[in-house]
């Protein structure tokens, strides 16, 4: 596994991996990516999920109306209506692969 240990993968880079670990051009691969993350963008902003066993799933769940606080001016509290959000929960696979990493100094 070649993967970049970078912080951030762009949509080409991922691209660029897809196309090597597959064997099909860098253009066939992006194009490819960008269809999945439309089909996943279109499904969500139907309502609908997206599970893909072992990585995860994606689902619009409903974030209840809150109040919250101005950090100006904490007196003044602030009605947030609820609204739709995307919720991601890792599947076990990828849960296991990511317990693997070893923290960092900075992260404590």
């Amino acid at each position: 596994m070649s993967v970049t240990t970078d912080k951030t993968m762009t949509k080409r880079m991922i691209a660029n991996e897809v196309a090597r670990r597959v064997g099909i051009t860098q253009s066939a691969a992006f194009e490819a990516v960008k269809a999945m993350l439309g089909t996943i963008s279109d499904t969500l902003a139907a309502g609908g999920h997206i599970e893909l066993r072992g990585f995860g799933i994606f689902e619009v769940v409903t974030r209840c109306q809150r109040v919250g606080r101005n950090p100006n001016n904490p007196t003044v509290s602030v009605k947030i209506p609820a609204q739709k959000v995307v919720k991601f929960r890792a599947g076990a696979e990828l849960e296991e692969k990511v317990a693997k990493l070893k923290l960092e100094d900075s992260e404590e």
